[in-house]
């Protein structure tokens, strides 16, 4: 997009000094800063009247040496002064997205440390003397003190926990394969759980002035867990676009004043209204009979919004909605999967959030996903997954050699470094604990512009390091591209250590084959069927009424206080002894991709 508007930087020119100092790519001095200029700077920012500082050299990724005594000044001379430096906060190459993950620490370091030390004393006032931990966005947690020191890890954090949730989830079942799949109010997000680990990358965006839009934000190089998210939530707003077609989100009504089937003021047609609408949501037993849904209000602004505009009919504008919302996350899974070398139909999906299960359904029948699981307290799947975390942190590195230049010691000496780093970091909240260590590197062929994550083991270093990775890399390469590109040297990019203690066992479930059962009292109530696109009686059960084994053929509507599982005509569900549900496709339906 040429024309795009990407977000401002978060620190203005007028703020940003240089020094003359410059390291070398291969971690050698080329130029050292005097201590004159660095007095004259350290002068300049004192004078300035700064609360927080950024430093960011070129190339300080390979020696942090010169950014240490930039620090080291600022401090003696101010030890108020918070200080992040960026071969801490992110040593990795590329110097925009350094320089920026390294500017974002240090913008919200100081709010962070007062908020935490604020929270861990109204803690302590209130009689709890456990110790505090934070979760961060690579999936694991940390002490107060390290988030503080390095709040730019804690973005991303809360979905990170759904990620976490779904795992466990995976491990229990045995399940090799899962989609993750959270939908709130105000967003949808898709995480790949492959062998019971969520998916991580080394860097992500922020800030994107076009919701959603890759490409549009502020990069931030730090590891996290890798999602996709789209702007379909509860709350996101149906429109009509130049093309008379309709369009939902990224902008969301949000909890308040909501969608205007909440009756507090809301105007806009959202997709709880068009889920009403179409007999998804009881108006009198929302959220556990807390909310009183209003169909009035739902009809009239999808009637003024939608219906008009296009000449049909409220049903019809409503069945629109779900189905462009729908149709978005499939897409939006489809090319996430096919991206990461996957085919999507061979997953699992496991879903949460407020609106994870009333579209999960939909979903797997569009993407060819044969089964999905609602955990129980799916509506507060992120804060169950932070209590199922372990104990972890990722310390990320780069050192760019070639293989046909390999220099194995160099990387062994990387690797022990990063290890120490990683565990000092983890025994401050779990000392004495078992551990277990993951190596990564990024790698690609000399040339290309971007590279590819390889899981290697320690033994992989040993011997002749170079060919083992090679080999490693092109089973890797091949993976994901379906080939690999003959007489091309390799280079490896960037090298990262995660320590982390085991994850949260629990016991494993086999998953029961269950009789059909009859409920005789079950209301039932007439629910659309994208499918079949018609409506369909629907029985109606709670969740606490579906005994372990028991089966129904779709359609149902289990309903709970947090959320609601649409069971739709191509499904059957079955509770299980953890309380999870068990939605299969049924054999009729299996060779139905919608």
């Amino acid at each position: 997009d040429l024309n795009i508007q990407l977000p401002p930087a978060l620190i203005e020119r007028c703020d940003r000094f240089t020094l003359k100092e410059r390291m070398g790519a291969d971690g050698q001095a080329l130029i050292e800063p005097s201590d004159s200029d660095i007095d004259a700077l350290v002068q300049t920012v004192i004078q300035g009247g700064f609360e927080s500082v950024a430093i960011g050299f070129i190339h300080a990724y390979t020696n942090g040496t010169h950014e240490q005594r930039m620090r080291e000044a600022l401090l003696a001379k101010k030890p108020s002064l918070w200080v992040s430096i960026s071969s801490e906060v992110s040593a990795q190459i590329r110097e925009f997205e350094r320089f920026n993950t390294v500017c974002a620490n240090a913008y919200v370091q100081p709010r962070m440390a007062s908020y935490l030390n604020r929270l861990t004393g109204a803690i302590r006032e209130a009689g709890a003397q456990c110790p505090v931990f934070m979760m961060h966005s690579g999936g694991g947690i940390v002490s107060i003190e390290n988030a503080a020191k390095f709040p730019v890890r804690l973005v991303e954090s809360g979905p990170a926990g759904g990620a976490i949730f779904a795992a466990n989830i995976a491990a229990r079942y045995q399940l090799d394969a899962v989609l993750s799949f959270d939908m709130g109010g105000t967003t949808a997000k898709i995480c790949l759980i492959d062998n019971h680990m969520p998916k991580t990358t080394n860097s992500f965006e922020v800030a994107r002035t076009y919701r959603f839009k890759k490409g549009s934000g502020m990069p931030i190089s730090i590891p996290v867990v890798e999602m996709v998210e789209i702007g379909a939530g509860g709350g996101s707003i149906a429109s009509i676009d130049a093309m008379k077609q309709i369009r939902v989100g990224p902008h969301s009504a949000g909890s308040e004043p909501g969608p205007a089937c909440y009756q507090r003021g809301g105007k806009r047609p959202t997709v709880t209204d068009a889920d009403l609408l179409l007999g998804r949501l009881d108006p009198f037993d929302f959220a556990g009979g807390t909310i009183e849904l209003s169909v009035d209000r739902a009809a009239e602004s999808l009637q003024t919004d939608l219906a008009t505009a296009l000449n049909v009919s409220v049903e019809d504008s409503a069945f629109g909605v779900v189905e462009m919302v729908d149709e978005s996350m499939s897409n939006a899974a489809r090319v996430h999967t096919v991206e990461s070398g996957k085919d999507i139909s061979t997953y699992t999906m496991i879903t949460f959030g407020g609106a994870g299960p009333l579209h999960a359904a939909r979903i797997c029948e569009k993407t060819g996903i044969d089964r999905f699981i609602v955990p129980p307290g799916a509506g507060v799947g992120s804060a169950i997954g932070f209590l199922r975390a372990p104990f972890s942190y990722e310390s990320v590195r780069s050192l760019n050699q070639r293989l046909s230049q390999f220099d194995a010691n160099k990387v062994r000496e990387l690797i022990q470094a990063l290890s120490l780093e990683a565990m000092q970091i983890v025994d401050q909240g779990a000392q004495n604990r078992a551990s277990q260590t993951e190596i990564k590197v990024l790698m690609r062929y000399v040339g290309q512009g971007w590279e590819v994550p390889v899981i290697i083991t320690q033994s992989s270093l040993d011997g002749d390091c170079a060919a083992s990775l090679r080999a490693a890399f092109e089973s890797t390469y091949a993976h994901f591209f379906g080939r690999t590109i003959e007489a091309m040297d390799i280079e490896t990019i960037s090298w990262s250590v995660k320590v982390s203690t085991p994850a949260a066992l629990s016991e494993p479930a086999a998953v029961l084959a269950g009789d059909e059962g009859t409920f005789t009292q079950s209301p039932l109530r007439p629910i659309f069927d994208a499918r079949l696109g018609q409506n369909v009686m629907a029985k109606v059960i709670q969740r606490q009424h579906l005994a372990p084994g028991q089966k129904l053929n779709g359609p149902v509507l289990v309903v709970e206080a947090e959320t609601s599982t649409l069971v739709t005509s191509a499904f059957s569900v079955m509770a299980q002894p953890d309380g999870c549900l068990w939605v299969q496709k049924l054999p009729s339906a299996v060779s139905d991709n919608a």
